[in-house]
């Protein structure tokens, strides 16, 4: 017999737009509620999804009925939210990051242990099609064994929605890593062992030591990480620039038999031919089957290159190489507005059967933390001139 799902929604902000419709039409959720602060935007949630509002999120907390928080709160507030949850016994899905503090993600891990409650990070980029094609080819064999990778995440402050916000926006960008190690790290299978980190300082006033309540001053943060599968990789939290689409990707990533390099809309891939005593490269564009079916479908368009740098097809439309995934989710979400690359629908059911199923989900506590951590490492590292620094870990669930 599978569990119903009832989901106070905590935050009315601009990301949790995305989520109210997919969470309320979802077969296996009964009942949503919406939450916020700002009782004026809980009313529109409530009015335009036609969805009851909770009163506060202690309410939520302490209401029988309700078995799921999700946690669309500010950014250095997901952890303490997710926490205050877990303790209640709500399962959680949060967006990223999973939070500000290397404490706080190993107590989320403790309480999941503790409690068999699910956590769930709400990680678009997991679902990014250059991510999902270098999983499948590096499981499949063709980069051979890991060696060089870079990803990245490039979003300018004035675009963003934390930039916004007056005290947010000198956060470090690498509070916020996960775009960017959840693509590299799943793709390879692995997780970080140490990391080195730079930054570049800015004259906007908000990144300065006194001007945001973390003492900041970096407004691009550039880390380079040592893996545990012996390999490298370079994450790239851009805030200072930023002006192309997608804002998230792998560029790039080696083995000793193959690789995988990406700009605006082409992805190629690169296999050694280890049947001939010549070097050999056979070069595969594997563009149609990553790309967006509809950017696919437009691909000849003189303007086209163009299009897609200004981020034309890489929101609702999935990619072929998404439609395994597709093939699971519910009829009720035909039609429902879905976004990132299409991995909103993914997400949401992801999050749904986890619970219902009493399954544990691919985009648990325990990758989220090895999403997260290297990059509250790599902020201190940065304050240190670049000093190389160990990575905690905490495994993977047993």
């Amino acid at each position: 017999m599978t569990k119903k799902l009832t989901i106070a929604i905590i935050g009315c902000g601009r990301f949790a737009n995305h989520f109210v419709e997919l969470f309320k039409a979802h077969p296996l959720t009964e009942k949503v509620y919406v939450c916020d602060t700002d009782s004026e935007k809980a009313q529109d949630f409530s009015e335009r999804y036609g969805v009851e509002i909770i009163e506060s999120f202690e309410a939520a907390l302490n209401d029988p009925s309700i078995n799921c928080i999700a946690n669309y709160t500010r950014r250095h507030q997901h952890g303490e939210i997710s926490i205050r949850a877990l303790k209640a016994g709500k399962h959680v899905y949060s967006a990223v990051p999973m939070a500000s503090t290397v404490e706080e993600c190993k107590e989320i891990i403790d309480l999941v242990e503790k409690t068999g409650l699910t956590y769930f990070i709400a990680e678009t980029c997991y679902y990014y099609p250059c991510a999902m094609f270098c999983r499948e080819a590096y499981k499949a064999g063709k980069f051979g064994e890991f060696a060089y990778g870079a990803s990245q995440y490039y979003h300018h402050i004035d675009n963003i929605s934390y930039g916004r916000v007056e005290n947010e926006r000198g956060m470090p960008p690498l509070f916020y890593p996960t775009h960017s190690t959840a693509m590299i790290l799943s793709a390879v299978d692995s997780y970080v062992k140490r990391v080195s980190c730079f930054g570049c300082k800015t004259d906007d006033p908000a990144f300065t030591k006194d001007g945001n309540p973390w003492g900041n001053e970096y407004i691009n943060q550039y880390v380079f990480m040592e893996l545990a599968n012996g390999g490298t990789a370079r994450v790239t939290e851009a805030r200072g620039f930023g002006y192309g689409k997608p804002s998230s990707y792998i560029s790039s990533l080696y083995g000793t038999k193959g690789s995988y390099e990406f700009s605006n809309a082409q992805h190629l891939l690169y296999e050694k031919d280890t049947e001939t005593e010549e070097e050999v490269i056979k070069l595969t564009d594997v563009s149609d089957y990553v790309n967006p079916k509809d950017m696919v479908k437009n691909k000849h368009m003189p303007d086209f290159k163009e299009r897609v740098a200004n981020g034309e097809w890489q929101w609702n439309s999935p990619s072929e190489i998404q439609n395994e995934d597709y093939k699971r989710i519910p009829k009720e979400f035909a039609n429902l507005k879905n976004g990132h690359m299409a991995s909103h629908q993914l997400l949401v059911d992801d999050f749904c059967r986890a619970i219902a199923y009493e399954e544990m989900p691919v985009l648990n506590a325990w990758f989220a933390a090895r999403c997260n951590i290297p990059g509250l490492i790599a902020i201190e590292s940065a304050r240190q001139g670049g000093k190389v620094l160990e990575v905690p870990d905490f495994g993977m669930p047993r």
